[in-house]
């Protein structure tokens, strides 16, 4: 992945180290600096930071940064930890200070190199862990298992973290990109950050762009962009040649599909909820018009199969059903039956999951059959015009 910066202030995430000393602030003053900023989660969720520091305060909790990036399409907690380590750093331990943190843990995936973190945290109190993980190792619960040497898959989810995470006791998760922005906000304050983005989703965030074949985008990689900037914009930068996209998969494999007519969308939670989308942990993957959108979708769903938790029903029997139904609908000439199959499973296993990775692959699932209903046409007449022009 190359890596470019956007053109927004040089003090934002993939700027120069800061010059400025990080304050001390209480949980008091931490928790009303990040409601007064708006910051969201910048993993995927995109759940307020303040209600989550709200709800371990006066608790001790173990602060856990998150650095898994187990999804396959993400680069930027890699990028953010290459270049930039000490703002994470920074993050989590004025986050450790202000709720007084019994432990504090920076977790890493196996794909993003530990040097320069490890320098990063010498001589604080951020214990740096890289542990192995599959797609769904990231998720709280999940990366509270791997924390405490089980198996890193979700949890009842009837007892948050918040309350019973890392050791039994209350934990704060946050993202690696979320923790560079408290430190930044820390420094800077709430109208600095503010400055950027929109009112009701303000600031900045990294973008991590792919496409489905090298002749759609010229620079692939990890950007820095705000909030609120139109997605036609955003692929512009990385060099896109739009004419050949056929579609742009937003929040990765858990995320839906924009159509090309739709480019000029703003990349915020409001105007992405229309297509049951949203920003999620900023991954944009241009889909080639050489590449049969059918195929594509069925290699993610097969990915996604494999890589449950398998602790459920849906898991064990849905996702697997989902990945086949594709399969077999990326052959032209597949009979009719198969697509009102897939749609069939895709509402069975919504809603049913023990944790969010069925509703996630059923929401991209939805998302493929709507986009591209017409291609599903074209397959059941035995045609298809993928690699045509």
């Amino acid at each position: 992945m190359t890596t470019t910066s956007a053109p927004v202030d040089s003090r934002r995430l993939l700027g120069p180290v800061p010059d400025v000393p990080l304050p001390h602030l209480d949980a008091p003053q931490l928790i009303a600096l990040v409601e007064e900023a708006g910051l969201t989660g910048r993993g995927g969720a995109g759940f307020p930071t303040a209600r989550k520091l709200t709800s371990v305060a006066g608790h001790s909790p173990v602060v856990v940064g998150n650095a898994m990036e187990g999804e396959p399409l993400s680069a930027k907690d890699a990028v953010l930890l290459t270049h930039a380590p000490g703002l994470v750093v920074d993050g989590l331990s004025l986050v450790g200070a202000a709720v007084r943190a019994r432990r504090i843990v920076l977790a890493i995936g196996p794909r993003i190199p530990t040097d320069r973190v490890r320098a990063a945290a010498r001589g604080t109190r951020v214990e740096v862990e890289q542990h192995e993980g599959g797609f769904v190792a990231g998720q709280e619960s999940a990366l509270v298992n791997l924390l405490d040497g089980r198996p890193g898959v979700p949890s009842d989810p009837l007892v948050p973290v918040y309350r019973k995470g890392v050791g039994g006791r209350p934990t704060l998760v946050l993202n690696a990109e979320t923790l560079a922005q408290v430190a930044l906000l820390a420094r800077y304050g709430a109208g600095w950050f503010r400055a950027l983005g929109t009112p009701s989703d303000p600031g900045t965030f990294l973008a991590t762009l792919s496409a489905t074949s090298p002749a759609t985008m010229r620079t692939p990689g990890v950007v820095e962009v705000p909030r609120g900037t139109p997605l036609r914009v955003v692929l512009d930068a990385a060099g896109t040649d739009l004419s050949r996209v056929r579609a742009v998969l937003v929040g990765g494999y858990h995320g839906a599909w924009v159509p090309p007519a739709e480019l000029d969308v703003l990349i915020t939670r409001d105007d992405l909820a229309r297509f049951g989308a949203s920003p999620g942990a900023g991954i944009l993957q241009a889909l080639d018009r050489d590449t049969c959108p059918l195929e594509h979708a069925a290699t993610v769903a097969t990915y996604l199969a494999r890589h449950s938790a398998r602790q459920c029903g849906p898991c064990v029997n849905g996702l697997p059903r989902l990945a086949d139904g594709l399969r077999r609908l990326a052959v032209p000439g597949v009979d009719a039956g198969v697509a009102a199959e897939v749609d069939r499973v895709r509402q069975l296993v919504r809603g049913r999951g023990a944790c969010a990775h069925p509703d996630g692959t059923a929401r991209f699932v939805a998302s493929t059959l709507q986009v591209f209903a017409d291609h599903v046409e074209q397959h059941l007449e035995g045609d298809c015009d993928a690699g045509t022009r």
